[in-house]
């Protein structure tokens, strides 16, 4: 079932490797990440649940008798089945009674609240995330870098990447959706403004808690706050702060249902803190930093555009650091690793911290500038950071690195520090 125009991702290899382990796959998203275009390559048979011909007819099978919809060629594909939560449930006892791996792949937009299937589908069903490309998978980044050699200890990097401030704007706007990178639009940021007002006036915005009613306004007045405090652990208190100023009100409850919402939708794509042991006894703060599943969301949201941006260093600088911890995310998560964060009360941060499964971590900081002031500052607050980790306990980290927009080139500074170029990066 392969397309002939499929560009590779790097969930290819994930999807298999997991359909090896398990009895079925959720492969979940936002829209138009290629989740299903994904799926397909290795799928043998398929049903599209949302078709608009079927759909009402698939729905009334999957009340009264879901096997049928399982019948097919395997691995099979139930595409954006989150609305009919029986598949879940007839699939999970499906896996459980055969014992066989490999069966089935689901895909779709949003994560069904937890009461929906009556079974967790814990040790049967894995959860994987996609997200929209990463620079690797579009082909701006050449991959000249490889976070999985460093973690193995190559210490001897070399790479060129000549991206411009003028590419770094676009490439925020324009954003990693498939669809985008095949034509690579002249208006850039049109398809990220489509699919927010296609969110802002989808019924799945309205599937909040019984007593919480769903404002248009009011949604677009959080997902504009989240924009301008992106790549930040803002407090509910700001958002809230920021929705009043537009003559919206919003209480705690609504706005933390609204959050819950744009988390389920993968819009909300936050990072979490690191809790590393330290040499002293330094409080964490323990805020998510808030981020976008794309870079274009966020420049959509705030009505911005490429020149925009490149108008605004502070905001460059953050949509910036939205689109490095995209890329770092899905590169971390290609080698079964997790993205991270780290700031304490004491000052101390570190934009990106990936932490592998066996133990090994590398530190990240993230510039939008490559001049020597930028590159010195970034390797002093990693330095800083460094210092404050217990590495008796957490071990030396395996690589700093600071991750440039614009540097020419990728190499390693005289206190073992990598500069490196977005544009060169890969997993």
């Amino acid at each position: 079932m392969k397309d002939s125009d499929y560009i590779p991702r790097l969930m290819d290899s994930v999807l298999k490797e997991n359909l090896e382990l398990y009895g079925a796959v959720s492969l979940e998203g936002c829209k138009w990440c290629g989740k299903s275009t994904t799926a397909r390559q290795v799928a043998s048979s398929f049903i599209e649940m949302q078709n608009p011909t079927t759909a009402e007819n698939n729905k009334a099978i999957a009340k009264s008798d879901p096997g049928i919809l399982l019948s097919g060629d395997k691995p099979r594909l139930i595409d954006e089945w989150q609305d009919t939560p029986a598949i879940w449930d007839a699939i999970r006892y499906d896996v459980d009674k055969t014992g066989l791996t490999g069966q089935y792949i689901l895909t779709g937009s949003s994560t069904p609240k937890v009461s929906k299937p009556a079974h967790s589908g814990a040790g049967r069903i894995v959860r994987l995330i996609m997200r929209p490309m990463s620079l690797y998978e579009s082909g701006e980044s050449n991959g000249a870098v490889s976070l999985k050699s460093l973690f193995h200890g190559n210490e001897n990097i070399a790479g060129e990447a000549g991206l411009t401030p003028e590419d770094i704007a676009r490439l925020c706007t324009r954003g990693g959706w498939p669809a985008s990178v095949k034509r690579n639009p002249t208006n850039a940021g049109k398809l990220a403004r489509d699919y927010l007002e296609i969110i802002l006036t989808n019924e799945s915005m309205t599937d909040l808690d019984n007593d919480i009613s769903f404002s248009t306004p009011k949604m677009r007045a959080v997902i504009r706050s989240l924009a301008r405090n992106i790549a930040s652990p803002v407090t509910g208190q700001t958002i809230i702060n920021d929705v009043i100023g537009t003559g919206e009100t919003i209480s705690d409850k609504t706005l933390s249902s609204y959050l819950e919402t744009l988390s389920r939708l993968h819009i909300l794509d936050d990072v979490e803190p690191w809790s590393p042991q330290l040499r002293s006894k330094t409080a964490i703060r323990s805020g998510w930093k808030r981020n976008f599943t794309d870079p274009s969301l966020v420049v959509a949201a705030l009505l911005a555009s490429e020149n925009d941006l490149r108008l605004d260093y502070r905001t460059f600088g953050l949509v910036f650091e939205s689109m490095a911890l995209r890329d770092l995310k899905i590169y971390a998560e290609s080698l079964d690793g997790r993205l991270y964060y780290y700031r304490d009360k004491a000052g101390r941060e570190c934009d990106a911290i990936i932490h592998l499964p066996d133990g090994k971590w590398g530190a990240i900081e993230i510039k939008l500038g490559s001049d020597e002031t930028s590159i010195s500052e970034g390797s002093r607050s990693l330095q800083r950071f460094v210092d404050s980790i217990d590495t008796e306990v957490m071990r030396q980290p395996s690589f700093l690195m600071i991750l440039t927009a614009t540097t020419n080139y990728a190499y390693r500074q005289d206190d073992g520090i990598y500069i490196v170029p977005i544009g060169c990066l890969k997993n």
